[in-house]
């Protein structure tokens, strides 16, 4: 390249080269400048759209933490008091025998409760008080020693098999009287009566088809000697 008089090598470029290097500065700086800005734009953006972190916590009306909580209970309670009660006839050992009103899904031990609980010489072995109880049903508290009346419906409280028709009923029947079924020994037996209480009270002969070792044909020879 040749020396120019002031020593100044941009003195030999063509005059349009040196008035082109401030305009590619200035072009440079203007692109710095407007890449800042749209950083700060869409970080102010970023920060309006999630509202700036507020919008977190739920706060229930009047500030109570409990308020949600406490609505969903108040549904659950209206819900079950739009069920119909059961009505059962308590008789024998007990303080105040008649007929109670129980909510739904009662079981022995709330029906026992509500004729006053056992008299002195009640025998609370005669009774499962954990099973479910069935709308219209009599249960039979006996004393110590007593045995159960002739001819009278085997109910919850005498352990036993069913009336006086001659079949079993599924929803008051013990192993002892559920294995005198055909092809129902004492371990099918126990089935049965844990799912009674798993699910509560046989509401159809047919579900017995839900019992595990129940198929159609142990059901077929059951279908005419049991009932509800």
């Amino acid at each position: 390249m040749p020396a120019t008089p002031d020593g100044d090598p941009l003195a030999a470029l063509d005059p349009r080269s040196r008035r082109a290097t401030p305009r590619v500065r200035i072009a440079v700086g203007g692109a710095v400048v407007l890449f800042v800005a749209a950083v700060a734009i869409a970080a102010l953006m970023s920060a309006a759209s999630s509202g700036g972190g507020t919008q977190g916590s739920i706060v229930p009306p009047d500030g109570e933490p409990g308020a949600s909580s406490g609505a969903s209970s108040g549904a659950s309670v209206a819900t079950g008091a739009d069920a119909a009660p059961l009505f059962v006839h308590v008789l024998g050992a007990v303080a105040e025998p008649g007929l109670v009103e129980l909510a739904p899904g009662a079981r022995v031990v709330d029906a026992v409760a509500a004729a006053g609980g056992f008299t002195a010489d009640a025998d609370p072995g005669g009774v499962n008080l954990a099973r479910p109880v069935v709308d219209g049903e009599q249960l039979v508290v006996l004393a110590v020693g007593q045995a159960p009346p002739v001819g009278a419906p085997a109910g919850p409280g005498t352990g036993g098999s069913g009336g006086s028709d001659g079949l079993v009923h599924l929803n008051t029947a013990d192993v002892a009287a559920l294995d005198t079924l055909p092809r129902i020994g004492p371990a099918l037996a126990q089935r049965i009566i844990d799912w009674r209480e798993a699910n509560g009270p046989f509401t159809s002969v047919d579900q017995l088809l839900e019992v595990a070792g129940i198929g159609d044909a142990v059901f077929s020879g059951l279908a005419d000697r049991v009932a509800l």
